[in-house]
């Protein structure tokens, strides 16, 4: 399927509304995504998760870096606090408009 703007038709949260934490990590290394979607962050900088991509882009993660938020590579991150061991499976939308 056509999926827009989208990585992936679904998506893992701790609550539907995808707004509760679910996990802590430590950047690994620099990232610095190719477009605005992206969160950059630098080795040792705390990442805080708040959905995961499942489908076709399950290498991608969404969470967020100070007051920045936006996607990143889960490779990139190494897990060291879980806020929740539920997840539940919820469709993706267009999280981004672009005018």
């Amino acid at each position: 399927p056509d999926l827009g703007r989208r990585f992936a038709e679904r998506k893992r949260c701790a609550d539907p509304e995808c707004s509760m934490l679910m996990c802590r990590g430590k950047a690994m290394r620099d990232f610095k995504g190719p477009d605005c979607r992206f969160v950059n962050f630098k080795k040792g900088e705390a990442v805080y998760v708040y959905y995961k991509l499942i489908g076709e882009s399950t290498e991608l993660w969404a969470g967020s870096v100070g007051s920045d938020f936006g996607y990143f590579p889960k490779d990139l991150l190494e897990i060291n606090h879980n806020y929740s061991n539920e997840e539940l499976e919820l469709p993706t939308d267009v999280s981004f408009t672009f005018f």
